[in-house]
C-alpha cells in the first residue's frame, strides 16, 4: 500500500495582549469539512530522544471554569482509553478512569453515583 500524507491544521486568533481568543482546527482526514473552532485545546509530543514531553495548551478567554471542569474531566477519560489502545493494560487503564471520576466529583462535574 502506497504512504500518504495526512495534515492536520491549527490557527489561533489572537487578541492584542497576544491570548487566544479564537481556535479552528482541520484535518485533511477529518469528519468536518472545512475549519472547526474550539475552546480549547491540548497537543502534546513525545520526543523519545529526550524521553520528554513538548505540549501546547491553549484555551480562549470565553472559555469557562465549568467548561474546563468538563473538559478536562472528559480528556482524562480519553486519555485511559487511549492509553487501554496503546498497551492493552486494563489495570493500569481502570486507575485513570478512576482518576477522572474523582476529578469529575471534586469539581462538580459528576456525582459518585453517576461515575459508577
Amino acid at each position: 500500500m502506497p504512504s500518504r500524507t495526512a495534515e492536520i491544521k491549527v490557527t489561533v486568533d489572537l487578541n492584542d495582549e497576544h491570548l487566544p481568543k479564537g481556535i479552528q482546527w482541520q484535518a485533511t482526514e477529518g469528519e468536518n469539512e472545512g475549519p472547526t473552532s474550539c475552546e480549547s485545546m491540548m497537543l502534546s509530543f513525545w520526543d523519545s530522544e529526550k524521553k520528554a514531553v513538548a505540549a501546547i495548551d491553549l484555551w480562549t478567554e470565553e472559555m469557562t471554569i465549568e467548561e474546563m471542569n468538563l473538559y478536562f474531566f472528559q480528556v482524562f477519560h480519553k486519555m485511559a482509553d487511549t492509553y487501554f489502545r496503546a498497551t492493552k493494560d486494563d489495570s493500569v487503564a481502570r486507575e485513570i478512569h478512576a482518576f477522572g471520576d474523582g476529578f469529575g466529583e471534586t469539581a462538580g462535574v459528576t456525582t459518585r453515583e453517576q461515575a459508577k
